[in-house]
């Protein structure tokens, strides 16, 4: 029996943080992680893999390039399976490599085990090898994270039917790919293939992709795909999915059929609750695992029991994540911290990029306030011509009684990277003014911040 200041179950985004601001702050600390290595599905089948496996294909690929050299330029001809897990390989052991010094570094002792509550104090532990033992803990996160939901009616079969964690496991490229959930996971995995050539269905039961998102941006990211040669099925419900010796086969609920070599399904994920044994504490969570917080303090309905990261939900990103573990391990130890800005970015790192933050048009349309709208397309930037970008755009959203920057939307090259620019205006209460006024480097995508900026004051007025 061991005791600890705080007790972290899992190790992805939102333990690693947890983690360590409780050692920053004094605390003993345990991570406890069943995964065969500490990173979590973050590191493991989420956020780092499918980046990593984007940034090789589009550098194997020369996909940046061909807006000079054509749609059929390659910078290497005969891309495997291999060129892309190789990549991948490398990358996963600097991440845990990190993760593992920062635990030495603060002293944070971890262990490979699967956790079990036996009551708000204590849990117990299942090694390895099956050797048991128990913890006690004054405070504890869970920090489990995710898995793919996976319906009783379709036939996983890791040949020809794929979850996205199975994915990553491929042994060979496909031929052609059906991508079956027009969420984050599966537009990223169709538009990533895509990219490599691979001719892609994309099908949504419902009637629009990424509900989050400015319709603009959406529709612009749709044209994009369909330009390419991608086939999109909105408002097209599965009906069944079937497996063949060579292909697998989609039958829709309007009777059409979708055969490919494979399918990747990627409609909704579920928490990893099943072996936690929340009912000890009398902790509930939804049809979907998520487990209910207080949005403020992440605490659960048991006052020294928190939980952050995708197992609480929306908006399950890799960066609201960890600062959800921060602000929990700080209200544990009783550290008051400043309030939180309201806004914070979206990305989708797609091919292309979407990036969003602050209020999206329809947003503002609906609160009746008055506003006006800047547009700048990446081509009509030096740097964009340079680069060969045929599209993307920045869209700025601003209040016209106060100036106020309230959006910044981005479809395009680098979007997740400039988002950041906007994201400092809105919070800082800046106006399309700052934009106006303010001198950017040249040539640069950000000086699209300026064009979008001058386009909305020409029509707003000094």
């Amino acid at each position: 029996m061991h005791d600890f200041d705080m007790l972290v179950i899992g190790s992805g985004p939102s333990g690693r943080r947890a983690a360590v601001q409780s050692a920053k702050l004094g605390k003993s600390v345990l991570v406890v992680d069943k995964g065969s290595r500490l990173g979590g599905v973050s590191v493991h089948t989420g956020t780092i893999p499918s980046k990593t496996l984007r940034e090789t294909v589009l550098n194997l690929s020369g996909w940046r390039e061909r807006g000079f050299y054509g749609r059929g330029y390659r910078v290497k001809q005969d891309i495997s399976i291999g060129d892309l897990v190789q990549r991948l390989h490398k990358t996963l052991d600097h991440e845990v490599e990190v993760l593992q010094h920062q635990f030495m570094r603060n002293a944070v002792r971890s262990l490979r085990a699967e956790a079990r509550f036996i009551d708000a104090n204590t849990v117990s532990l299942v090694g390895e090898t099956g050797e048991k033992s128990e913890a006690r803990f004054t405070n504890a996160l869970i920090s489990v994270g995710t898995r793919p939901h996976r319906p009783q009616s379709v036939p996983f079969d890791r040949t020809r039917i794929f979850d996205s964690d199975e994915m990553l496991a491929l042994d060979r490229l496909p031929r052609t790919l059906t991508v079956i959930g027009g969420g984050v996971i599966g537009v990223e995995y169709a538009t990533i293939f895509s990219a490599l050539d691979v001719p892609v269905t994309l099908i949504e039961p419902r009637t629009t992709i990424l509900d989050f998102v400015d319709r603009e941006i959406v529709e612009d990211f749709i044209h994009e795909m369909r330009d390419r040669g991608m086939i999109i099925r909105l408002g097209s419900a599965v009906k069944e999915i079937v497996a063949k010796p060579n292909w697998a086969e989609v039958t829709l609920a309007d009777g059409r059929t979708v055969r490919s070599e494979i399918v990747l399904y990627a409609a909704g994920r579920a928490g990893n609750i099943s072996s936690l044994g929340l009912d000890a504490v009398g902790i509930e969570a939804d049809s979907r695992g998520r487990i209910i917080v207080d949005p403020h303090t992440f605490q659960t309905k048991v006052p020294n029991i928190y939980a952050a990261g995708d197992i609480i939900g929306f908006p399950s990103l890799a960066s609201t994540s960890m600062e959800q573990g921060r602000i929990a391990a700080c209200h544990a130890f009783g550290v008051s911290l400043p309030p939180a800005p309201e806004t914070f970015p979206y990305g989708i790192y797609a091919v292309p990029e979407i990036s969003t933050v602050g209020q999206s048009e329809e947003q503002v349309r609906e609160s009746g306030a008055p506003y006006e709208v800047g547009l700048a397309r990446f081509r009509e930037t030096s740097r964009g011509h340079i680069m060969g970008v045929n599209s993307g755009f920045l869209k700025l959203i601003f209040a016209l009684d106060s100036r106020r920057l309230l959006g910044a939307h981005i479809v395009g090259e680098g979007a997740t990277e400039l988002i950041h620019i906007g994201q400092a205006v809105i919070n800082l209460g800046g106006t399309v003014d700052f934009f106006v006024n303010n001198t950017f480097n040249y040539p640069t995508l950000a000086e699209a911040y300026k064009i979008a900026g001058l386009d909305a004051w020409n029509r707003m007025g000094q």
